[in-house]
């Protein structure tokens, strides 16, 4: 009996031992999370027609640094990217990188392309769900397009971001391209595509609403 008893007891201590390290290694992957920020964008995010670096996703890299905030950014962005082909991705990429923060910036090529709207706003719903049911944190971008489908359209498209926002409680960048799509000088040829000009302001629209989520993520 005596030796049985000691033998439970090592068996006891080396459960414990084991659950020690798992708890660590839990602890470690929260704190890895902590400093990622995916950016699951179309070709407003993956610059389109710039130079390599020049894009709002890098410069906001850049102001990470600058602001001391130890985050490391993945832009999985893709031109020509829709709401159906981000819902599909985004499973993998939160799998993959584990972010604490998923930038949303898709939408823009289902509006161009005259889609359902109710079908681009379930795909978004279902990502906002999937960044969350990840333990990340969503950060919904709103876009607008021209009325090239008429003002019903144009206007359903441009409410559904604030209609998810506030039915979700996500937090909103409420127009990507405030300060830019009023002014022609700060498009590529084709009219769509920002320059490299435009980048800083885009930046600061987004940095306003991404920045508490960053500090929120740093006390954790």
């Amino acid at each position: 009996m005596p030796n049985d008893l000691i033998r439970f007891g090592r068996s006891v201590r080396s459960l414990q031992i084991i659950t020690a390290l798992m708890l660590a290694l839990m602890t470690n992957w929260a704190y890895s999370a902590s400093k990622t920020v995916l950016v699951l964008g179309d070709s407003l995010a993956a610059e389109y027609g710039l130079a390599r670096g020049s894009g709002w996703a890098a410069l906001l890299e850049k102001r990470l640094n600058a602001e001391k905030l130890d985050t490391r950014i993945i832009n999985a962005s893709i031109s020509g990217e829709t709401t159906s082909g981000g819902k599909a991705r985004l499973p993998a990429l939160l799998e993959q990188h584990r972010p604490a923060i998923v930038i949303i910036e898709l939408g823009a090529n289902d509006g161009l392309r005259g889609l359902p709207v109710a079908s681009a706003k379930a795909n978004l719903r279902t990502m906002i769900a999937a960044v969350r049911k990840a333990h990340a944190q969503p950060l919904l971008v709103g876009m607008q397009i021209p009325p090239n489908y008429g003002r019903q359209y144009t206007e359903r498209f441009s409410s559904m971001y604030k209609e998810l926002s506030g039915e979700l409680d996500v937090p909103l960048v409420p127009f990507l391209l405030d300060g830019v799509a009023d002014n022609p000088q700060l498009f590529q040829a084709d009219r769509l595509h920002p320059l490299a000009e435009a980048q800083p302001i885009i930046l600061d629209n987004i940095w306003p609403h991404l920045k508490p989520l960053l500090r929120k993520q740093a006390r954790h």
